[in-house]
């Protein structure tokens, strides 16, 4: 168990035994929708391939933070969205205000031609992060 898991396994424990609901957390993902259009026209398990790799590294990065330690010390619970951007530019944009507000996330970098695909964030509460990303929608 990773260093943090305890406190959010006690915290996660203490709302349940108290009658609260424990904490929903989202790792939300943000994806290139123009990849699988001309000029690129990339496959479907291409795009996956770059969702699962961003997802990854984001929960790979932030591993020992709480949010993180509780998301995957309930698998059974847990819950990606996937939404869509329409282009390189919208999704580093994303990522700079994201960065800004000291948001922890993952902008995946294809290699070697070194293109953003995607946007991961560690696990968060929803109502935490609603607000950079509301004006995308659910990936198509």
């Amino acid at each position: 168990m990773h260093r943090g898991a305890g406190l959010a396994f006690q915290v996660v424990r203490k709302m349940a035994s108290s009658g609260a609901e424990p904490q929903i957390l989202v790792q939300y993902l943000v994806l290139r929708k123009d990849l699988s259009q001309a000029p690129f026209s990339w496959p479907a398990g291409a795009l996956v391939a770059q969702a699962c790799h961003a997802a990854t590294a984001a929960l790979h990065l932030h591993r020992d933070h709480p949010h993180t330690s509780a998301y995957l010390g309930d698998l059974g619970r847990m819950r990606k969205v996937v939404l869509e951007a329409p282009d390189e530019t919208t999704l580093k944009e994303l990522a700079e205000t994201l960065q800004q507000k000291n948001i922890d996330h993952m902008l995946w970098l294809e290699q070697p031609e070194n293109i953003a695909t995607c946007i991961a964030l560690r696990p968060y509460p929803r109502e935490e992060v609603n607000q950079y990303l509301k004006k995308f929608r659910l990936f198509k």
